[in-house]
């Protein structure tokens, strides 16, 4: 196997045996992404010299005998969590040029356990997207198909680890952002419970939303860095002091017997799920069915309402967080003009792009003197509801089956001029952050087009571990995760 495709269980096992230095592996990973990004697009920015500085530290660590499970392990960061010394654009004009005096949470989590950082992530401008075609840096494309979108809005990172540009990645997800690329990429991707992860320093799009997570090549990376990141944070209001668990526990083979998973009767009437996904997704859960698992029927009453509800939460959460980007604090500004609400005007409209702006409309007006109780206060309401129905259904499984979009990954530029049916794609991902529950996308299958295909694992709050172990005898017993895309 070569350097850049090994897993960070792989990659340590070689570290800790002294086969191979981290300056060695960084510098070969460094080198895929100066190769490879020119058709990938999947890094904002490239952190060679940081990164070859941090690998010299974990080589140093290792040698003294102190070596963790990310030791020397380069990684990627979406670039809207705050890196000290190393710019987070957000993939906005906006924050073009913006350097955090600080590291977010969970890069300095990964920094302690010796990780190293060779680069930040392209994404959807602010997390806004699911394709990350609204990035208003560059465009990223699937490495299995380069006339194909990789997923929104954590592209960059699902992208940089199916291409083998990383070997481990950190994304964030608000309505889908890490399984819906991670499925349309072929990787494992989790969105934690709310409040597992630390969002301090993780640039706010919908805050009772947004919620880090890991990008894998494999389930037991998944698991490795949820042991890392996970845990309570005093500087965000909303993490939560529960214990964390090792995740790696939850990773035994020995099949599914006493697990009862739920199958949503309201999913299969989704209209414009396609056959290949729907195919696919039926026999993954034979395959979980036959490692022992038991399948019942449940149901979410509340899925006609969830694309409304998740469409005025999070605009409205998002108008309130944009503000602050004024071209007063920080980030772009437009010095030429000498009116202060002109100034306010033309910064705005000039740094964010058209469907930042879209949401921030509609957050505003839904927020608005007259409005705020038919929208804002009624979307709250039916998000409870939807929250109810998840409850229902967990006391009769263990974990939710289901796809993780409704298509593969359809060609760029397909659906750019049709925000309806881009939303509309979120389906069947929105739920797990309006409930707050974790979710997990493991690679099932591919398309007739050879496109990867993701099944969606959701569970209870705080059970991770359940979803992993789900996740990992499926993974086991099957080869759909070994596959990579060509990108010769």
């Amino acid at each position: 196997m070569k350097l850049h495709e090994l897993t960070i269980q792989k990659a340590h096992t070689l570290l800790k045996q002294k086969e191979i230095s981290s300056q060695e592996l960084t510098r070969v990973l460094l080198d895929r992404i100066h190769a490879t990004d020119e058709k990938v697009g999947a890094y904002i920015t490239a952190a060679d010299e940081m990164a070859m500085e941090q690998a010299g530290l974990a080589d140093q660590a290792i040698s003294e005998g102190n070596i963790s499970p990310l030791t020397g392990i380069p990684l990627a960061i979406k670039d809207l969590m705050c890196t000290k010394g190393l710019r987070t654009t957000c993939a906005s004009k906006i924050l073009e040029n913006f350097v955090p005096p600080y590291d977010a949470t969970v890069v300095r989590k990964l920094k302690k356990a010796g990780a190293v950082i060779v680069g930040k992530t392209n994404m959807d401008e602010f997390a806004m997207g699911s394709s990350n075609e609204h990035s208003g840096i560059k465009l990223t494309r699937n490495p299995w198909d380069l006339t194909r979108i990789p997923g929104g809005s954590s592209g960059g990172s699902a992208a940089a680890v199916a291409a083998d540009m990383c070997i481990a990645a950190l994304g964030s997800d608000t309505g889908g952002s890490v399984r819906q690329p991670a499925s349309h990429c072929g990787i494992v991707g989790m969105k934690p419970t709310y409040g597992r992860v630390s969002r301090f320093g993780l640039v706010a799009f919908a805050s009772s939303l947004d919620q880090i997570g890991p990008m894998t090549k494999d389930v037991t990376d998944c698991a490795i860095l949820m042991n890392v990141i996970s845990g309570y944070d005093p500087g965000d209001s909303t993490s939560v002091p529960e214990d964390v668990p090792d995740y790696t526990t939850a990773l035994k083979n020995g099949g599914l017997n006493g697990v009862t998973v739920g199958i949503p009767k309201e999913y299969s009437e989704v209209e414009g799920l396609d056959p290949d996904v729907a195919a696919t997704v039926e026999n993954a859960v034979r395959k979980i069915e036959d490692l022992g698992a038991e399948c019942v029927e449940v149901s979410l009453p509340n899925t006609k309402y969830v694309v409304a509800v998740y469409y005025v939460i999070a605009p409205s959460e998002a108008s309130s967080n944009l503000a602050r980007y004024d071209g007063v604090k920080y980030g772009l500004r437009d010095k030429d003009k000498a009116d202060l609400m002109e100034m306010y005007r033309s910064t705005r409209s000039g740094g964010f792009g058209s469907e930042v702006k879209r949401r921030i409309i509609i957050g505003t007006y839904c927020l608005s003197a007259g409005y705020y109780d038919a929208y804002y206060g009624k979307a709250s309401q039916v998000r409870t509801l939807i929250m109810e129905d998840f409850k229902k259904a967990t006391d009769r499984c263990d974990a939710i089956l289901s796809p993780v979009a409704p298509t593969p990954a359809f060609p760029v530029g397909e659906n750019t001029d049709d925000p309806l049916t881009m939303y509309l794609s979120d389906i069947f991902t929105l739920s797990a952050n309006l409930a707050g529950i974790p979710g997990i996308s493991v690679p099932c299958g591919f398309s007739a087009d050879g496109l990867p295909i993701g099944l969606q694992i959701m569970g209870k709050h705080f059970n991770e571990e359940m979803l992993l172990r789900i996740a990992y005898n499926f993974e086991q017993a099957t080869d759909f995760h070994k596959k990579k895309p060509d990108l010769s």
